[in-house]
């Protein structure tokens, strides 16, 4: 294919990757596959690297992300970014309707809609193209963050129709509530703190400095103010209504989003509406944002210096209410991490009564400048989770001492450690730690790993206490004349006790992987690497190549695997659980064969006949080997709709075969 030959065929590939991106991400409308998709995106960025003249910006292949910026640019708002009066009450909104309706001439319309709890951008678009993408800031000058925004779907990089030649469109870029719970729930797996709220962790992942990271994490973007067209239509409710047509993804008006209405009940009847249902939304609200519809109205009425008149935002009271700070208790997990607690005063909220809230980490104690005896306010956060939002500052007494974080263990007494990049203090005591030990215990003998009935919290803090039990092995060396001494423990419970330990000889070999309680190693985590290695003792002799080679394994997980098992101790309870007849290793599963010995594969994307786990057990019963990334050693990749197209790419770049999944059943039948 010659230069001008390959011009044309870009071109053609963009705009037809574009609006197929367009009708999903915008329209909730699938025109071809997701593997189709990437199949025209991986020709598309095979040609702009042959052709690099032709490759430019906007170019679909930008939505994967692969930028790194350094720095963000401050740039100056051609238009600032004024922020709203906001009001707690109904009383205000009617206040607010009554100046307005003094202010101007007859009937007035207004528009109602959903106050998005996300970050605020300004987008602007020069001859249809994503040109820039700056935040709010402090609204006269923001950050540029168009790398990152060019990696949300549902912001279009090119636009359709009959559009201005230079504006800026404004919205909300936000964290979907399903997207946020899975990020939170691979976090929790990995052992690692978990993000406090979806607002915030949208605002830092727009400043990653990676944008590939940017594309994984699932942004969303509702966009509905236009600005530097002129009057393109009378009112804002009709304009946003014709910026769709170029391809925008704008509040609904069919689920109620967005809504125009003249009269004052109109507004409240919104209002009452989303008070009730706004825990139903896929994302977070925190408020009503109600505007005057007409433009030429907006302009009679003005701006004050920090807001327009026009315009006035409703926020729900998050419901908050003030108690005494009794003290700061420090608790000790099984890794070690310290959390300060705030013991409270009980009091009660949202339909409960409230006597602790976490502080989370050091750096909130010292945010939140608390003092002995301060009188606090509390919310619950996401309306689930206790939390100190500030203090009463007046009730302070003159004297009263701040509260510094403890610089040793609560339990042991020894030095804590604040590990490099990371906001927790640990205690370096994790062989003697009692509270570490029993917390060790108590995960091992936890559902999720040994399940064990008839051992709880309460027994094994009286077994550790009387010498009878010191590690998990411990456990398996109880006989019923020791356990009956214990007090309340009478023939029954301790007869269930050993009969729970008998029983969980017969858990798999991944539940037990996961009860070692190895740093990083969660439920999903001690499952893949069960599967892949087969035993306990590939697993401690793995080295760090074969380990990240492993599905979803990444470098920290196996470094900590690896330092767990240099640990001789760590080796030593490994060994006495393998004597008493724990399970170490995968089972030959019936119907299990070696059809597929010697073969190493990688599984990604939605399939149809099977989930991607059945595909990987199918793989491993008929042994081949399942890898997480992509080599000149992967013998086939298995592809299915919604597969990131670098992996494919990738997988092209080096020949690797890539199969459907009809193509794969036919080989395992072959």
């Amino acid at each position: 294919m010659n230069a001008d030959s390959a011009k044309i065929e870009i071109e053609k590939l963009s705009k037809e990757l574009n609006q197929h991106n367009q009708s999903y991400y915008v329209e909730d409308k699938s025109l071809i596959s997701d593997f189709d998709f990437d199949q025209l995106l991986i020709k598309l960025q095979e040609l702009e690297e042959k052709f690099p003249q032709w490759a430019n910006d906007y170019s679909p292949t930008k939505r994967v992300g692969g930028d790194i910026t350094k720095k963000f640019e401050t740039v100056i708002h051609k238009y600032p970014m004024l922020s709203l009066s906001n009001t707690y009450s109904k009383e205000e909104i009617e206040d607010w309707v009554s100046r307005v309706k003094k202010m101007v001439e007859d009937d007035i319309e207004y528009v109602c809609e959903l106050k998005y709890d996300g970050v605020a951008i300004g987008i602007q678009y020069i001859d249809g193209k994503l040109t820039q993408a700056i935040t709010r800031g402090d609204g006269s000058k923001g950050e540029n963050v168009t790398a990152n925004v060019k990696t949300i779907r549902s912001i279009p990089l090119v636009l359709e129709g009959n559009y201005p030649n230079d504006f800026e469109i404004r919205g909300e870029i936000f964290f979907p509530l399903e997207n946020f719970r899975k990020l939170n729930e691979l976090k929790r797996e990995s052992g690692e703190q978990e993000f406090a709220n979806p607002r915030n962790t949208a605002s830092g992942t727009l400043k990653m400095q990676d944008s590939k990271v940017v594309a994984q994490r699932g942004l969303d973007c509702f966009l509905y103010g236009v600005y530097g067209t002129g009057n393109l239509r009378e009112g804002h409710f009709e304009t946003v209504k014709k910026v769709a047509d170029w391809g925008f993804k704008i509040p609904s008006e069919k689920l109620r989003y967005i809504e125009k209405t003249k009269s004052l009940d109109g507004v409240m009847d919104f209002i009452e509406f989303w008070s009730e249902k706004r825990q139903k939304l896929p994302f977070e609200i925190d408020g009503i944002v109600i505007k005057v519809n007409k433009y030429h109205k907006q302009e009679e009425l003005g701006y004050t210096a920090k807001s327009p008149r026009w315009a006035i935002s409703y926020k729900f009271k998050a419901e908050r209410v003030e108690t005494s700070l009794m003290n700061v208790t420090f608790q000790v997990g099984r890794t070690g991490a310290i959390t300060p607690v705030a013991n409270l005063k009980p009091v009660q909220l949202g339909g409960t009564t409230v006597q602790r809230a976490s502080l989370y980490n050091a750096d909130q104690i010292v945010k939140l400048d608390l003092h002995e005896n301060d009188q606090v306010y509390v919310e619950k956060g996401g309306e689930i989770i206790p939390k100190i939002v500030g203090v009463n500052l007046t009730e302070r007494s003159g004297n009263s001492r701040a509260i510094n974080f403890i610089d040793k263990c609560p339990e042991c007494d020894s030095l804590l450690k604040k590990k490099e990049g990371e906001v927790l203090h640990y205690c370096t005591n994790d062989k003697g730690c009692p509270t570490q030990l029993k917390g060790k215990i108590e995960h091992f003998i936890g559902r999720k790993a040994m399940d064990i009935d008839g051992l709880g919290a309460e027994t094994v803090d009286n077994l550790f206490e009387v010498g009878l039990i010191n590690n998990i092995a411990d456990l398996y060396e109880l006989t019923f004349d020791q356990v009956i001494e214990i007090e309340r423990m009478a023939d029954k419970s301790v007869n269930n006790l050993l009969s729970g330990l008998k029983m969980s000889k017969e858990i798999s070999f991944p539940k037990v992987l996961f009860g070692l309680g190895i740093r990083f190693v969660g439920e999903t985590v001690a499952k893949k690497l069960a599967n892949s290695l087969k035993n306990i003792d590939a697993l401690i002799e793995a080295s760090f190549d074969s380990l990240i080679e492993i599905d979803e394994i990444g470098d920290k997980i196996a470094i900590s695997i690896i330092s767990h098992f240099e640990d001789e101790e760590n080796i030593e309870i490994v060994q006495r659980l393998k004597g008493h007849g724990l399970t170490f290793e995968i089972e030959e599963i019936e119907g299990s064969s070696t059809k597929l010995k010697g073969l190493s594969f990688v599984v990604s994307g939605v399939f149809t006949k099977f989930s991607r786990t059945e595909l990987k057990e199918l793989i491993e019963t008929n042994g081949g080997k399942n890898i997480g990334s992509i080599s000149k050693k992967t013998s086939f990749v298995v592809a299915g709709e919604k597969m990131g197209p670098s992996k494919l790419k990738k997988a092209s770049d080096l020949g690797v075969e890539i199969l459907t999944e009809d193509q794969f059943i036919a080989l395992l039948n072959e």
